[in-house]
């Protein structure tokens, strides 16, 4: 029993993950199912600095780990990762620590934790971000589950975590194989007991979702009113990487534009299908919202953007009979005007999906009584996952500042930037309108920031058709909240059916 920690699950991101901790010079012990695959994985990586071994059972994996043990599983979400925790918890004792790495539904994960310690073993769900390039050297990790057993994990996790500089927050990066990152502030913290660590994932996905519809619609609304070149718009978001905007996903959306294509030499961009895939877990929070009566229209509408990509003959068949109008602006136009209102459209959308998804948290904190810190679930994602931004620099001030901040619009620094940003923005929608280009995202959010602002909405009126029809009651505005009240309405004369 030497090992400090194992893993099971040597797909790609188990195998990075596995290279990251063997990096850091911890002796860790693998298994995956396919012991071709282990065997492999194995010989690919004997002089990895850590000492990396495998094993071809369960049993022996298990023998092979000191107490507490402690095994990572990396495999699909879902049943697969239940029958791994039932081969683990046959050869585990109490006190072991079984940590779930993958994108685990959150109750679930609470599920699993109530069962594993009805038998004496410990359990964490931790989200993982930052694809295969951050498991292998840094991603941002989102523990939850069991304090003590969190203890024991927390010198791995921090030493494997991506690094941002304490100061400014910027992701420190150059980590080769064998040379990881030294210093920094690492991008995991503990989030909160049972699911909250993979329920805080969940939000980062959805985040995420609105995130990269949000630059398909800047993309698109470039390409559309102003006939720019993808590499023409991939210069624009370069530009944008060195500003208020910079972020992983602007940087990377920059390279896929200026990508060309080696077959035809073409921009791959349009080489490529617009069909877009999904796993789930932006449907996940959209759904969670809805479940919680929270409003996250702006990630909703981004998962529903998928889902309309993904009828692609129907679209087809849909844009020979569905007339409307060119979307070129024609005439004489201010492109780089229009560039910079588009950017301002971008950031403004991104502050209000960012809103919605620390609402959603802060509701959710209140269901399944977890107390999580905002602030520090904005530090922990500015380096390694797929959202990682500069912008997160400022959340993490603004939560800092305020913690119990009601709403990250109401921040001074976001507030006065989307009053700065706003007129802008409903220029850019007006835009999208008026040229037929459809924009789910950045018009939700600039729906969402409307709606939010607004003292007096027309649910008024809903809430008397409710009464009107089902007898469901309303509250008044000279009575105090939470009275109720009903009226005897008009009974409208019903057309007589003849027999």
């Amino acid at each position: 029993m030497n090992s400090d920690i194992g893993l099971i699950g040597l797909a790609v991101m188990g195998q990075n993950l596995a290279l990251n901790i063997a990096d850091h010079g911890f002796a860790i012990t693998v298994y995956n199912r396919t012991t071709a695959k282990t065997d492999e994985f194995i010989a690919a990586n004997r002089n990895t600095p850590g000492k990396l071994s495998g094993s071809k059972t369960v049993a022996e994996f298990a023998a092979s780990l000191k107490r507490p043990r402690k095994a990572v599983i990396l495999v699909k979400a879902g049943s697969a990762t239940d029958a791994v925790i039932d081969e683990l918890a046959k050869v585990f004792e109490p006190g072991d620590i079984i940590i779930d790495g993958g994108n685990a539904l959150w109750t679930d994960t609470i599920r699993r934790e109530k069962a594993l310690k009805a038998k004496g073993l410990r359990f964490i769900g931790s989200g993982v971000s930052g694809g295969e390039e951050g498991a292998r050297f840094g991603p941002s990790l989102m523990p939850g589950g069991d304090p003590a057993a969190w203890a024991e994990l927390k010198p791995i996790w921090e030493a494997v975590a991506s690094k941002v500089d304490a100061t400014t927050g910027v992701e420190r990066t150059g980590a080769k194989p064998g040379k990881p990152i030294q210093g920094g502030v690492p991008c995991v913290a503990y989030i909160g007991p049972d699911g909250a660590g993979h329920y805080v994932k969940m939000v980062h996905n959805g985040i995420e979702y609105g995130d990269m519809q949000m630059i398909c619609e800047a993309y698109d609304l470039m390409r559309g009113l102003l006939g720019m070149t993808p590499d023409e718009v991939g210069a624009v978001f370069e530009e944008w990487n060195r500003g208020e905007l910079n972020s992983f996903l602007i940087e990377i959306t920059a390279k896929v534009l200026r990508q060309k294509d080696p077959e035809t030499g073409a921009p791959l961009v349009d080489v490529i299908l617009d069909t877009a895939g999904q796993k789930g877990t932006g449907k996940w929070t959209s759904a969670n919202a809805l479940d919680m009566g929270v409003a996250a229209p702006t990630i909703a509408e981004a998962v529903f953007a998928r889902c309309l990509s993904a009828i692609k003959d129907e679209r087809v068949a849909a844009a020979k009979s569905l007339r409307g109008p060119k979307p070129r602006i024609t005439g004489k136009v201010d492109r780089a005007k229009v560039v910079a209102q588009i950017h301002d459209a971008l950031y403004s959308a991104k502050i209000c999906s960012y809103a919605q998804g620390f609402q959603l948290m802060r509701e959710a904190q209140k269901e399944y009584n977890w107390k999580l810190n905002f602030g520090e679930i904005a530090q922990i994602w500015r380096g390694g996952c797929i959202i990682r931004a500069s912008f997160l620099q400022k959340i993490t001030e603004a939560f800092g500042k305020k913690p119990r901040l009601a709403n990250l619009m109401l921040d001074p620094y976001f507030k006065k930037t989307m009053r700065k940003a706003q007129k802008n923005w409903r220029k850019v929608i007006g835009l999208a309108v008026k040229h037929g280009i459809p924009v789910p995202t950045l018009g939700s959010a600039l729906a969402y920031f409307d709606s939010y602002r607004t003292e007096r909405l027309p649910q008024n009126l809903l809430q008397g058709q409710r009464d009107f029809f089902g007898a469901h009651t309303y509250e008044r505005t000279d009575k105090p909240r939470g009275e109720f009240f009903h009226i005897d309405w008009p009974n409208p004369k019903r057309p007589q059916i003849k027999a």
